[in-house]
């Protein structure tokens, strides 16, 4: 009995010739593999390119603040000959960067919690309730985002000065907070419209409150979202100028940039160029270090709409 097909294992037994797999076959077009190769390249290459432009005056600020004033100026681009730490402790004593840092932590602290407090409750309301009036309160904030600071500096001086809050550190935090608002409602209520919902009306089902699912359901869910914006408001509050400088002309308030700008006046009038390089690179390190410790959870933030 004859079949019209035989089976591979006698065919592979049988010595006749298999036909042999195409090594083209799979394989991109050659004109394609170049174009990829080129593109690779050249953004590799301008990757590289920005990444030295950033770091390179960063290592410099560095390097220099542990030179002494004659090398700064003889051999500015040479490493020091040794490290000179009399520098920091004279830029942080003698130049009340102490003093500086610690109003800056409060400030910016106390607009911090204030802000992802305040910005997450209203983004939840905005994104998981519909009522009248919604999206005009989401567009109003949305607004807030486009409007230029210059232009509310001189009517929030006079309303600041009737609260009594002018020249105040709590007068500095209320500013900041409402100056971030309208950013954090933007981002988080983005946020919270791709969380699942599933999850809140189990907890309604369950006799949740609505405040007892916010706070310990729906948003430990925003953490990413949290930590980003949390991240974008920490850059922009720290090395906040016009505010504080319009708001917060008394001496012992001043807040890190002013202080900055102060030490800048001072050390140059002084020559004390080693001293200023110390304290740029105090008011760079925190920014540098709260990036570096949660650049993975702002990323994970900013894809986290994207992915579900």
């Amino acid at each position: 009995m004859k079949t019209t097909e035989t089976p591979a294992s006698l065919r592979a037994g049988s010595g006749a010739p298999l036909p042999e797999a195409d090594p083209a076959a799979g394989k991109p077009p050659a004109g394609k593999k170049r174009e990829g190769g080129v593109l690779n390249a050249f953004s590799h290459g301008m990757l590289i390119l920005w990444a030295f432009m950033v770091v390179m005056p960063l290592l410099w600020a560095v390097m220099t603040s542990f030179k002494d004033d004659r090398a700064i100026f003889s051999s500015p681009w040479s490493l020091p000959d040794h490290l000179h730490f009399d520098n920091w402790a004279r830029a942080w004593t003698d130049a009340h960067m102490s003093d500086y840092f610690l109003n800056t932590i409060l400030v910016v602290g106390g607009s911090l919690v204030g802000t992802l407090v305040l910005g997450s409750m209203a983004a939840y309301v905005l994104a998981r309730f519909d009522f009248p009036g919604n999206r005009f309160i989401y567009y109003l904030f949305i607004g807030g985002m486009s409007f230029p600071i210059m232009l509310a500096l001189v009517p929030l001086f006079y309303v600041v000065n009737n609260m009594g809050l002018l020249n105040t550190l709590p007068g500095l935090i209320l500013v900041y907070i409402a100056y971030s608002l309208p950013f954090t409602v933007f981002f988080l209520t983005a946020f919270f419209r791709t969380l699942p919902s599933s999850v809140a009306e189990a907890a309604f089902v369950d006799g949740a409150s609505h405040t007892r699912t916010f706070f310990q359901i729906m948003l430990p869910m925003a953490k990413p979202g949290l930590i980003s914006v949390g991240i974008f408001n920490f850059l922009g509050q720290w090395n906040q100028y016009m505010l504080p400088t319009v708001l917060n002309t008394d001496p012992d308030k001043r807040v890190l940039t002013q202080g900055l700008v102060q030490l800048a006046v001072s050390q140059g009038y002084k020559g004390d160029w080693s001293g200023l390089f110390a304290g740029l690179v105090m008011a760079m390190l925190p920014v540098l270090a709260a990036y570096i410790l949660f650049q993975r959870q702002v990323v994970q933030g900013l894809t986290a709409g994207a992915l579900k």
